[in-house]
């Protein structure tokens, strides 16, 4: 595990050398990357979880790499490389010949909203689309086996995710190796789904700010998982509808919405999900959502109070047992994650440590560990010379703190970088590597954190982290 104080180390070696390797410990070269070719999970339990288009035999494992045109490529890991016909459809099986020795598990808020619904989809046809491009080469270069995409627009087909994951995903951006992901989770989001109530206390009802998340349409602004690694399709869970006022103590400010719309309000702006993942006959819990961020809002702090409960019920959920007896999923089934799961938090949580009780909480909670991942590109966008002459004065430990802090950060705000996404696993992975896909703007790969067109990729940047094999339960 690489402690706070592992993270300020790091920060140092970034600021004083001015050193980024941003993302691939597996091989000093992005374009070495590895990749796998697409496969299907047949008759899935949960219609939310997608089938890609080919399959390997074994569906449990990733398959051997190979560019767009299904040629073999070299690869750092070691991974089967028979491949089947396209219509064998193969369904999960918790036995694996799995012989990498880790997983990455990645989280990415990547700014594909649009303004309408089915604009994503529209776009995203025909692989034209110019931010997916941009956002697949940022995915190809780091090459996770675990990705959570936050910020892509959620449509009931599924047609959007399936389409990144072909054409985008599945096809070689930047001259970067092709990135396969056979299994595709996405779920409904309580964004742009009208609650009833004039939540917003405007006087009227409807529109973006009187859903259960903000948002011009449902689905606006969604998630979307994909995985190397089948997915525990009758296990996973989602927590959509569960009400804000089912948390014990929980910080709603009732007198500003009344006690009727209180009582109907949901507690996840987004959702929160519960994905089980098969890795080498062992499961492990992705845990993933999106809390509202907290702004937005007026005296009553709505928001600020909100993402506090929204990241609370992650902590509650992954702790379990007594902690957990509130929480209720979409099915009907109460409670949290079993004392021994082995699981892995990913998200755009919206909150900064040491200004953020909640992240804080879950952040030091006994059942999580923090990485910290840190970039050159962070410590660049942080831009304070003077800071840098203050840390290499020992007896200025507030610098040093700013200087980690500002090492670990995620997204690039108006009032600066900020550490809002996170990957945080559970206290038994064995940490072995983790980044922020942040380069420096000296290095070539800086290139990448922009389209073809000049704008920026998005606001926030790729984190991941590196777990060593075995991992689960």
């Amino acid at each position: 595990m690489l402690s706070w104080s592992a993270s300020i180390a790091v920060a140092a070696s970034l600021a004083v050398n001015v050193w980024a390797s941003p993302v691939m410990p597996h091989s000093p070269d992005f374009s070495d990357a590895p990749t796998a070719p697409l496969q299907t999970q047949s008759a899935p339990a949960d219609p939310s979880v997608l089938p890609s288009q080919t399959a390997t035999s074994d569906p449990s494992a990733p398959s051997s790499p190979s560019d767009s045109s299904g040629q073999t490529l070299p690869s750092d890991r070691n991974v089967p490389s028979d491949l089947v016909a396209p219509s064998e459809q193969v369904a999960p099986s918790e036995e694996s010949s799995v012989l990498v020795d880790s997983l990455r598990f990645a989280t990415f808020n990547v700014s594909m909203f649009r303004n309408s619904e089915g604009a994503l989809a529209t776009e995203l046809k025909n692989g034209s689309s110019v931010q997916g491009k941009a956002v697949a080469e940022i995915i190809q270069r780091t090459q996770p086996d675990v990705v959570l995409l936050n910020e892509f627009d959620y449509d009931a087909t599924g047609e959007s995710a399936r389409v990144f994951a072909n054409e985008y995903l599945g096809v070689s951006q930047g001259n970067q190796p092709a990135a396969s992901y056979p299994f595709i989770y996405t779920a409904a989001s309580n964004t742009g789904v009208q609650s009833g109530a004039d939540l917003n206390g405007d006087g009227e009802v409807g529109g973006p700010q009187d859903a259960y998340g903000f948002g011009s349409f449902p689905g606006q602004y969604g998630m979307v998982l994909y995985s190397k690694y089948p997915i525990d399709t009758t296990n996973v869970r989602t927590f959509q509808k569960l009400k804000w006022s089912a948390m014990p103590d929980n910080l709603m400010p009732v007198e500003f919405y009344g006690a009727l719309a209180a009582k109907t309000l949901r507690l996840p702006s987004k959702s929160l999900w519960d994905v089980p993942l098969l890795v080498n006959g062992k499961t492990v819990h992705v845990i993933a959502s999106h809390p509202t961020p907290p702004a937005f809002d007026g005296p009553e702090e709505r928001n600020v109070r909100r993402n506090h409960d929204e990241i609370r019920l992650i902590k509650d959920y992954v702790t379990g047992g007594k902690a957990a007896s509130y929480i209720t999923d979409d099915k009907g089934v109460a409670g949290g994650l079993k004392q021994d799961a082995s699981f892995v938090i990913l998200g755009d949580l919206n909150a900064q440590p040491q200004s953020s009780a909640a992240i804080d909480a879950l952040r030091e909670d006994a059942r999580v560990q923090d990485p910290s991942p840190a970039s050159a590109g962070a410590i660049k966008a942080g831009g304070d010379v003077a800071l840098m002459g203050d840390f290499l004065n020992p007896m200025n430990s507030s610098a040093v703190v700013q200087l980690a802090l500002a090492a670990t950060s995620t997204a690039q705000f108006s009032q600066g970088p900020m550490r809002v996404d996170y990957v945080l696993p559970s206290q038994d992975a064995e940490v072995t590597d983790a980044g922020v896909f942040w380069p420096a703007p000296s290095e070539a790969a800086s290139s990448a954190l922009q389209t073809s067109s000049g704008k920026n990729v998005s606001d926030h940047h790729l984190v991941w982290v590196d777990i060593a094999l075995p991992f689960g339960t």
